[in-house]
């Protein structure tokens, strides 16, 4: 069973994610569309589900939404979410849906870890961006 999923088609950020986050005992699993996310969380049960903001036919937005509304329900197992932010400007549409946590792109494996680490224990994790909340 894999311990984080990573949803992207960019390649360069799954690289990423796995580089940082997969080793031994940490297996990282990808989908490339945001409308396989649901489906790919209900048969692997991640620890901790990882969002691009943009993926292809279904932004990491909706996709998190989406995920909101099923775990709540009791449809998915519940697991924390990581989205990547594109760039600064994205942080208040992240802090508006209220995701678990947020990391602004270019990622890097400390940040990536850090991030993971909190969210793993169900604390949050939102990066600072310089923008004057609201």
């Amino acid at each position: 069973m894999p311990n984080v999923l990573i949803a992207t088609d960019a390649d360069w950020i799954h690289a990423d994610v796995d580089a940082a986050l997969g080793d031994a005992s940490t297996e990282v699993v990808r989908v490339r569309a945001g409308r396989e996310v649901a489906a790919a969380v209900r048969e692997h049960e991640p620890g901790l589900v990882v969002l691009d903001l943009q993926i292809g036919n279904m932004g990491g937005i909706a996709t998190y939404l989406l995920l909101e509304q099923e775990m709540e329900a009791g449809r998915l197992p519940a697991a924390p979410v990581l989205l990547l932010l594109d760039r600064p400007a994205d942080v208040p549409m992240a802090r508006r849906v209220d995701v678990d946590g947020w990391l602004i792109k270019p990622l890097d494996s400390l940040r990536l870890r850090k991030a993971a680490e909190a969210l793993r224990k169900w604390d949050t994790y939102h990066e600072p961006s310089g923008l004057a909340t609201a």
